[in-house]
């Protein structure tokens, strides 16, 4: 089972967290699961970017992003290489490290 690890985020995870999670979830799904309330404005549909994460390990174990996901990254605030959308980043069989930028560009929160 691999595990997630969250850097620390000063509203959503002030402390960060270590979780586990299941090969096939999402980061996004993981996180929420466990109360880590990462926006998710268009309810997973890759509509958005919201839910931008960067995954600072394991990156390469996921699976490649596709089109629709790279045209919405390209929106993103904060872009790195290895940014992901959190509900296309689908957990493989490796530990990954994730950082959840400070913000989006969704100027307000939608409260999920």
């Amino acid at each position: 089972m691999p595990k997630i690890i969250f850097l620390p985020h000063e509203e959503l995870c002030p402390e960060g967290a270590v979780l586990d999670g299941d090969s096939g979830q999402t980061v996004l799904d993981v996180a929420l699961k466990n109360d880590i309330d990462i926006e998710h404005a268009c309810e997973k549909s890759c509509a958005c970017t919201t839910c931008h994460v960067i995954i600072r390990e394991g990156f390469d174990s996921l699976e490649e992003s596709d089109e629709l996901e790279d045209d919405m990254l390209d929106k993103a605030w904060g872009l790195d290489p290895e940014s992901r959308l959190g509900c296309q980043a689908v957990i493989a069989d490796e530990d990954l490290v994730v950082e959840i930028p400070k913000y989006t560009l969704n100027m307000v929160s939608e409260n999920h």
